[in-house]
């Protein structure tokens, strides 16, 4: 045997040799992406249940939102008419004191006034009836029960 053909008997097992070694991972790539294959299939089926749950709840939490924000709106219209009913009392308020103030210190006075009038009238009739029984005048009081009012006599 010559040096060239041990030089190609020695390619040849070496490229047998290579070539197993190829055969060698690529099974084992094989045999890994069946696994991933089942892997991604078992992932697939416990996450749709978790997606539909998602979406579920993305839906109810935009009816919330919405709801949310129709509620605020009423809620702004409810505020704006708060608010200008608050106007309306606070005008109404100040043009009802300027215009019952005046009348009702004018009524206040008067009465004030009849009291006392009153009360002075009282305290003369009073000094004319203490007068009346020390110097010996007979004073009668007459109850005149249609008028509501006493009367001397």
């Amino acid at each position: 045997m010559s040096a060239g053909e041990l030089a190609i008997v020695l390619a040849a097992v070496l490229l047998t040799i290579g070539f197993a070694a190829l055969i060698v991972v690529l099974m084992r790539v094989l045999d890994t992406l069946r696994i991933l294959r089942g892997e991604l299939t078992d992932l697939r089926h416990e996450t749709r249940p978790l997606l539909a749950e998602l979406r579920a709840s993305t839906d109810e939490a935009r009816d919330a939102v919405e709801e949310a924000r129709h509620d605020l709106d009423r809620f702004d219209r409810v505020l704006g008419s708060a608010e200008a009913i608050s106007d309306a009392v606070a005008s109404s308020g100040r043009v009802a004191r300027l215009a019952l103030s005046a009348p009702v210190i004018k009524a206040t006075a008067l009465a004030t006034g009849t009291s006392r009038a009153a009360r002075r009238l009282r305290r003369r009739e009073n000094r004319e009836i203490e007068r009346r029984t020390t110097t010996g005048q007979h004073l009668v009081v007459v109850d005149d029960s249609r008028r509501g009012r006493r009367r001397r006599g």
